[in-house]
């Protein structure tokens, strides 16, 4: 193939198939930027390159096909690079959430059965707490106590392309309502498209010689990993990544690098719109021709004033890591304001009785269900139960609430009161309870999430003392700091209320919808 000749579609797919669609990219645009960051760039060839070296760094470490990885690293060229090393040598990597406290790291380490653990020194820390007998370990930008530096052990391989690549897959992790991360395990990644991607495609129409997109939220998440990292790269379109978000710095990248694509969430938009206008009208980001957003419900006014600004650039998908549905853009939205769009095939949606299962009508509000692929079908890593109760037939659910509209559209009403999503990232409720039951003054807590303009939802927990405790606002603040020992500060409340008695069903159960309500008009 010649080095100037664009990648047809044939190519892409079969580059797809063996996990080797960077070196697809490295062969046609060699110089192309790949990666942008504070951290780093990358051309294709050089991003290339440095996956194959880490490939043969693994297996001369006794690591192959099978293997798995956990990744916890922030957003830079590095991240890229394990995630593509993963994809051709057979090996399921994690990329883990780095706020997460030592312990809830080495969990995951232990729930996944990494062999491999990749960390950052930004995160020295909870990787360092976390990692304990996994046999190969490998630090990012510099030392950490017991980890070989992962520059030097990719230094002295070879980044010629390997031979026999073999796909591995991903597995993230999404709680459940027991307060354990859950893996989301599906077998490695497929060449056929599902209608979802086939949705994105179409709306994203990508050329890689002219489009840059801007990743803004961090990659261990999955809409990010997948839209704006793992999509881009697989046509060979620049990723510019962001190192933590800021709303007047996304306008200076929009501007700087021209970009043309970018994913966010409800929360950023919010942000975005409260600059003050001239700010708004310092930057040219008349280049923007794609903002795709999804992970949590976006209030009607600020997607409203988001198209008045940008004009007819912002598309809407629902989906979660275990899958997606439906899709809209922003000519259909605005004629259905607050859809999450349409099925991207038919039957994907079903909305059932939550009681009996018997499938609703139109504009009657149930819960949402979705067709599961009939090949690489999500399971939950090591908890067979849990999947099975997660499918009904074909279907699966997420647990959240909504109705079809007589023209088809998706909207959402609600979700299991167990899911609390504040500015996109998921929060369980039962987790943070946990935590607080162990402190000596509690006697029982409920965590709810409350309407918030800017966050969609903030974490609120409401207490039950001991007897002997009286009330009071410095107890309330120790409360939040003992969370915060505990747990990856965005899972932690923003405030504790106490009352003499929460509300519980007959069978002990909390009746957290019954507390919601105490703080919901």
């Amino acid at each position: 193939m010649s080095s100037a000749a664009a990648p047809t579609r044939e190519e892409r797919v079969a580059a797809a198939a063996s996990g080797m669609t960077l070196a697809l990219h490295a062969r046609v645009a060699p110089q192309r930027a790949a990666i942008l960051s504070p951290s780093g760039d990358r051309t294709f060839a050089e991003l290339n390159a440095n996956a194959n070296r880490l490939v043969r760094a693994l297996r001369a470490r006794g690591i192959g096909e099978g293997d798995s990885l956990v990744l916890v690293c922030a957003n830079r060229p590095e991240f890229a690079e394990v995630l593509a090393a993963c994809q051709r040598m057979g090996v399921r990597a994690t990329p883990a959430n780095w706020h997460l406290t030592a312990g809830e790291l080495e969990y995951i380490v232990s729930d996944s059965d990494a062999s491999v653990v990749v960390g950052d020194v930004r995160f020295a820390p909870a990787v360092l707490g976390a990692s304990d007998g996994v046999r190969v370990r490998l630090a990012i930008g510099g030392a950490i106590d017991g980890f070989e530096s992962y520059a030097d052990a990719i230094a002295p391989h070879a980044g010629d392309d390997i031979d026999d690549p073999v796909v591995g897959g991903t597995m993230l992790y999404t709680s459940g309502t027991t307060g354990r991360p859950k893996g989301v395990d599906r077998p490695p990644a497929t060449v056929a498209a599902t209608p979802l991607t086939t949705a994105v495609a179409s709306a994203t129409r990508y050329d890689a010689t002219t489009d840059v997109h801007l990743c803004t939220g961090p990659l261990y998440h999955a809409a990010p990993l997948a839209f704006s990292l793992s999509g881009p790269l697989a046509y060979g379109v620049t990723v510019v990544l962001m190192d933590g978000w800021d709303a007047a710095t996304t306008l200076q990248l929009v501007e700087a690098h021209r970009v043309t694509h970018t994913h966010m969430v409800p929360t950023m938009f919010h942000r975005l719109l409260a600059l003050p206008d001239e700010v708004k009208q310092r930057h040219d980001i008349s280049s923007l021709r794609v903002v795709m957003h999804g992970a949590a419900p976006c209030p009607v006014p600020v997607k409203q004033a988001l198209i008045e600004w940008l004009g007819p650039v912002v598309y809407e998908y629902y989906a979660a890591t275990e899958g997606g549905g439906t899709f809209v853009g922003p000519e259909e939205w605005l004629k259905k304001p607050g859809t999450v769009g349409r099925p991207v095939d038919d039957g994907l949606i079903r909305i059932l009785d939550p009681v009996d299962g018997n499938e609703l009508g139109p504009d009657e509000i149930g819960t949402v269900y979705l067709r599961a692929p009939a090949q690489g079908r999500f399971r939950y890593y090591k908890d067979d139960e849990k999947t099975a109760g997660s499918y009904r037939g074909d279907y699966f659910t997420l647990g959240d609430h909504g109705y079809l509209d007589a023209d088809g559209y998706l909207f959402l009403t609600g979700r299991s009161a167990e899911l609390i999503i504040s500015g996109g990232v998921n929060v369980y409720p039962a987790e943070v309870d946990a935590v607080l039951l162990t402190h000596p003054a509690v006697a029982d807590a409920g965590t709810i999430g409350v309407p918030d303009d800017e966050w969609g939802e903030v974490v609120r927990s409401v207490v039950e003392l001991k007897h002997d405790v009286p009330p009071a606002p410095a107890l309330a603040n120790e409360l939040v700091a003992w969370c915060k020992e505990h747990l990856a500060h965005y899972k932690c409340p923003r405030a504790v209320d106490f009352v003499d008695e929460l509300p519980r069903h007959d069978n002990g159960k909390l009746y957290r919808r019954k507390l919601r309500e105490m703080y919901v008009d």
